[in-house]
């Protein structure tokens, strides 16, 4: 079985994945330029690519069995340049990790131990016990809106609901309330859903149907006080209107950990957006980052080596994308 890993972010993943994937396994790491033949050679002999990115300017691997995305997003993946051969899987594993980076961004907006920190080491003991003008917030019996309900959104519910929070949920199909989930709305129904959170998480992935899909409209049915966090994908927020929005106070603040702007060959360091959001004091801004945890890869890594595995022996594949034609 021979198993390429393409490029830099999939070769995060290939320490210790001979272990998991069992004995018979040639696992070569290539750059994502193959300028070097031996490489490409390598790419269009592979029995397994894991990668981010497929096109037709890549070699065609005509023996291909499996094409595995070393995560959840597969809008760089061509899936009708691929072999027919070849079946299609992504990865998810990463709902824990950005569950976690929400709920921790949630907590700073109420409880700034950071500011309390730097202060009282000058001696200013601006958040002393004891007088009103002095209190923070708390997140318990505030409401937490979820546009997206997949993976992501059902393990922000899980945590938000132990902090005691309302939860409320917008998803193309209809979600049902239960006891993780206060008012479900669905996207027909959005002019309902914007108004009645403190925060939103925006976990949707990025579709023709979801880009822009929070624009000036949405933006401005929030809460003047809202916190809104994107950890889906970038353009799915209109990203003048969420610059405005933030400029002219209309909303409390943002989050953003996904982006419209990446490293790339020609910039390696570049600005995540044309639009100055460094500038705004109302932002808490991160690399892409709320989903890269060693527990992500170390689930990833797992969920690979088994469909690798299931390949091998003819068995159901989890998070199939594609199935193989004949």
């Amino acid at each position: 079985m021979r198993i390429i890993f393409h490029g830099e972010n999939a070769a995060s993943f290939s320490q210790g994945f001979k272990e998991l994937v069992g004995a018979g396994a040639d696992i070569r790491v290539l750059p994502d330029a193959l300028s070097d033949e031996t490489d490409r050679r390598a790419y269009a002999e592979a029995d397994v690519i894991i990668g981010v990115k497929f096109d037709g300017t890549l070699p065609r691997p005509q023996g291909l069995k499996l094409f595995h995305v070393p995560g959840a997003g597969y809008d760089a993946v061509d899936l009708d340049a691929l072999p027919a051969g070849a079946s299609v899987c992504n990865c998810f594993g990463h709902e824990q990790a950005i569950a976690e980076y929400v709920m921790s961004a949630l907590l700073a907006h109420q409880i700034p131990l950071a500011d309390a920190d730097r202060r009282l080491r000058q001696g200013d003991w601006a958040y002393w016990a004891g007088a009103p003008d002095r209190v923070h917030g708390e997140i318990a019996g505030k409401t937490i809106g979820l546009l997206g309900f997949g993976h992501i959104g059902k393990a922000i519910a899980k945590r938000a609901k132990a902090f005691e929070m309302k939860v409320h949920v917008a998803n193309r199909s209809p979600v049902e309330t239960s006891g993780l989930v206060d008012a479900s709305f669905t996207l027909d129904r959005l002019a309902d859903f914007w108004g009645g959170c403190d925060a939103i998480v925006v976990s949707v992935p990025l579709t023709t149907e979801t880009r822009g899909l929070v624009d000036a409209e949405a933006l401005s049915a929030m809460r003047r006080d809202a916190v809104i966090f994107n950890v889906g994908r970038g353009p799915t927020i209109d990203e003048a209107a969420l610059h405005a929005a933030l400029k002219e106070n209309r909303i409390g603040g943002a989050v953003i950990d996904t982006w419209y702007r990446y490293p790339g060959p020609a910039d390696a360091n570049p600005q995540p957006s044309e639009l100055p959001f460094r500038d705004l004091p109302n932002v808490v801004m991160t690399p892409h980052m709320s989903g890269w945890t060693n527990g992500t890869i170390r689930r990833r890594q797992q969920t690979m080596a088994d469909n690798i595995r299931h390949s091998i022996a003819g068995e159901p594949l989890v998070n199939l994308v594609r199935a193989a034609q004949a």
